[in-house]
């Protein structure tokens, strides 16, 4: 059986831009949870992308509701996928790359592999997963659910929730917390470039970061 649910409000333009601009890893330095496994991996580290989550459970070796998926997707959705387990068959590959690009997806990331790497980073679709494999998924028919809440390498995500992804990894926001969490790692990565300038100028990284104060005031003199 196939469940079919409504797609999800899509997140402000403007606040998808401030995303946009977003390291994964600044928001690392204040969050510990919302963070896909770090074995899923960027086949094009280069790309950061944000947008909407839209989600689909996919089990077994059956893609028949990815395929679906495709004529249904927005321009603005990133695409996760729920492999339910199955690390064997690639359920996306060069002609779901196409049509998915050609749909206007942001970029995809799969609790699993994928394949036709090639055609992937010839149409430059922002794309994490597991790695390659061969073994492909087939039109079966059997089962599979689109926006529904599922879990990616570790991580739940729900219809509508803001993603950020690039080469450090996949960062999933409730769209209540998208907008504090990228204000505040903008703040800090301009923090960051005062502090590179303060660098090159001569100062030493432990005494801006306090790191010398709290060494030097308990280290043991050795004679």
């Amino acid at each position: 059986m196939f469940e079919v649910n409504e797609m999800p409000h899509q997140i402000d333009a403007d606040l998808i831009k401030l995303m946009e601009q977003v390291e994964t890893a600044t928001i690392g330095h204040f969050l510990h949870s919302g963070f896909v496994d770090r074995e899923i991996r960027a086949v094009l580290p280069e790309k950061r992308v944000a947008g909407t989550a839209v989600t689909i459970r996919l089990p077994h070796a059956d893609s028949t509701i990815l395929h679906y998926l495709t004529k249904i997707v927005r321009p603005g959705d990133f695409i996760a996928v729920e492999r339910c387990g199955d690390d064997r068959h690639a359920c996306w590959g060069g002609v779901v790359t196409h049509a998915m690009k050609l749909a206007g997806i942001v970029g995809a990331v799969i609790d699993g592999p994928a394949t036709d790497f090639s055609e992937i980073r010839k149409v430059e679709m922002p794309m994490w997963c597991r790695g390659p494999s061969p073994i492909t998924t087939k039109i079966l028919g059997l089962e599979g659910a689109i926006n529904v809440p599922i879990t990616v390498g570790g991580q739940v995500i729900k219809p509508g929730d803001a993603i950020i992804a690039d080469e450090s990894g996949v960062v999933v926001l409730s769209p209540s917390q998208a907008r504090a969490a990228a204000e505040k790692a903008l703040g800090m990565q301009e923090n960051e470039i005062v502090l590179l300038e303060r660098l090159r100028n001569g100062e030493f990284l432990p005494d801006i970061s306090g790191a010398t104060k709290i060494v030097e005031g308990q280290k043991r003199q050795v004679a």
